[in-house]
C-alpha cells in the first residue's frame, strides 16, 4: 500500500471510529479494536491492550490518544495527524448538530428515550470491554492458561478496585504501584 493510501486508511479507519464512538473512551475501546486489529490488521490484540494500558498512563483524551498513538505507529507523525483528525471530525460535527437540536427538543419524549437507549448501549460496550480485558489479564493464554499467573493478576485486580473504589485512592497512585510490585515480582522471579 502507497504511504498515501496508508493515510488514507488510517484516517478512514478513525473516522469510522469517531462517528460510532458513542458513550465515550471506554465505550469506543471495542469499536478501536475491531478497526484497527480486526479490519485493518494495523496492529496485534496484544498490541492493542498495550496500547490500552499506555492510554491509560498519558494524560488526554483516551481515544484521541489511542487515534495518534496507532496512527503514530502505522505512519509517523503524518499518520498520527491523519488519525486525530479522523477521529474527531464526525464527532465535533455531530455535537454542535446536536448541540443546536437538543437545546430546542431535550423536553420530548422521544430525544429523553434517545438519550436513554444511548446511556445503555455505553453501558453494554463498557461492561464488553471490561469482561474481555480482564479475561485477557487473567488468562492471556487461553489454549494453555497459568492458574498462578492468573490468580496474581486477578488479585491485584481486586486489591487495585478496592483502593480506588472504597478507599477512594486516585488512579494514578494505584496504577504506579501495581506497577511497582509487577516489577517486583518480574525481578524477583515469581
Amino acid at each position: 500500500m502507497t504511504n498515501m493510501g496508508l493515510l488514507v486508511s488510517v484516517f478512514l479507519a478513525f473516522v469510522r471510529v469517531g462517528a460510532m464512538a458513542f458513550g465515550g473512551a471506554y465505550a469506543a475501546i471495542p469499536l478501536v479494536e475491531q478497526e484497527v486489529v480486526t479490519n485493518a490488521g494495523f496492529m496485534t490484540y496484544d498490541e492493542f491492550v498495550d496500547l490500552l494500558a499506555l492510554d491509560e498512563v498519558t494524560p488526554g483524551p483516551i481515544l484521541i490518544n489511542s487515534a495518534t498513538f496507532v496512527g503514530m505507529r502505522v505512519a509517523g507523525v503524518p499518520g498520527a495527524v491523519v488519525a486525530t483528525l479522523g477521529c474527531i471530525l464526525v464527532p465535533c460535527a455531530v455535537a454542535i448538530s446536536l448541540l443546536f437540536l437538543f437545546r430546542r427538543y431535550k423536553e420530548t419524549s422521544l430525544v429523553k428515550s434517545i438519550v436513554l437507549t444511548l446511556k445503555c448501549m455505553a453501558l453494554a460496550l463498557i461492561v464488553s470491554t471490561m469482561l474481555k480485558l480482564g479475561a485477557n489479564a487473567i488468562m492471556p493464554d487461553a489454549v494453555k492458561p497459568d492458574l498462578a499467573r492468573g490468580a496474581y493478576a486477578a488479585a491485584v485486580m481486586c486489591v487495585a478496585f478496592y483502593l480506588m473504589h472504597w478507599r477512594k485512592i486516585r488512579p494514578l497512585p494505584v496504577m504506579l504501584a501495581c506497577g511497582a510490585l509487577n516489577v517486583v515480582v518480574t525481578l524477583l522471579g515469581l
